[in-house]
């Protein structure tokens, strides 16, 4: 993988519908595949999104109500089936743990893949994924027991070509520059910080299945991309509340509060045919750039700031 998208597999909640399936969000990170809470179907749903169960390198899963893990097993089976050599991380509340033990021996199979079980207690950085990126969950509202997720970037920094050229720099002395900080041309010396700038690092969040709470906010802070439940229309905000869960004008709302860039909305509940109504709630409280998710949808992180 040389790219950074987000597939989607599915954006229903509870009940799936004829165009939604459940849910399943594959984060696709150069060489990282982080697949966020596989509900039934998502195997199905990666071959008609042309994307292989061997390229999974770790898997988030928010909470365990059916929607969110029912489809853990299957992607498992295929990611033994498909020969994948790697280890396979996987999150998940430790308070759900004899779920996950359930999910992933419900059947009788040759589980060839080595997973690396890692179960959440508290807000905070997550065993290091030595992938270039900081992974971090933050508590949930729900009826259950639920995290969200955030990874991170650092910020680095990188070469000007025009000013490299200014100064005469090409070759091996620029890879000299880089390890040491520093280089002594003509007499004179020439550091990092002249013929480079700083080069932000993205970032990426994952919100599902919660009412507003201090961990939404904690997750969503200036991220690039925000992936975020909005079950319900403004209309219905009781509902919402009633069953632990956003409209889509809280949702943008938390986006535009946040420094969002780019806000993807998903998990519709079922009584809604189209979703005219859920981009008219977040129009009216985020003037950023909104993503409506559909299955087997592919949205680009936005370039870097």
């Amino acid at each position: 993988m040389s790219q950074r998208e987000l597939v989607i597999l599915g954006t229903a909640s509870q009940v799936p519908t004829k165009q939604r399936n459940h849910n399943g969000y594959l984060l696709r990170w150069d060489r990282e595949g982080l697949l966020f809470d596989p509900g039934e179907g998502t195997q199905r749903q990666m071959s008609f999104a042309g994307v292989a169960a061997s390229g999974i390198t770790r898997i988030c899963i928010t909470h365990f109500h059916g929607d969110h893990c029912f489809g853990l097993p299957g992607v498992l089976g295929r990611i033994s089936l498909d020969g994948a050599l790697h280890p396979v991380g996987v999150y998940f509340p430790a308070s759900g743990e004899v779920f996950y033990e359930r999910l992933i021996d419900s059947s009788a199979h040759n589980r060839q893949v080595e997973l690396e079980p890692h179960p959440i207690t508290d807000n905070g950085e997550l065993p290091p994924p030595g992938a270039g990126f900081t992974l971090r969950a933050a508590r949930l509202s729900h009826p259950v027991e639920t995290f969200g997720y955030r990874l991170d970037e650092p910020d680095s920094r990188r070469f000007v070509p025009e000013r490299l050229r200014e100064l005469g720099l090409s070759g091996p002395v620029v890879g000299e520059l880089q390890r040491r900080g520093e280089v002594e041309i003509g007499g004179r010396t020439i550091t990092l910080d002249e013929v480079s700038e700083d080069r932000p690092g993205q970032s990426f969040a994952f919100v599902m299945d919660t009412r507003l709470c201090d961990g939404v906010y904690d997750l969503a802070r200036d991220v690039d991309m925000l992936v975020i439940e909005s079950t319900f229309v403004d209309a219905d905000e009781q509902l919402a509340v009633e069953y632990g869960h956003l409209t889509a004008g809280q949702a943008a709302r938390v986006a535009a509060e946040s420094g969002v860039r780019t806000l993807v909305l998903t998990h519709y509940s079922q009584r809604y045919r189209t979703l005219d109504q859920h981009l008219a709630d977040a129009r009216a409280q985020f003037d950023g750039e909104i993503v409506v998710a559909e299955d087997l949808m592919r949205i680009p992180l936005p370039p870097r700031r």
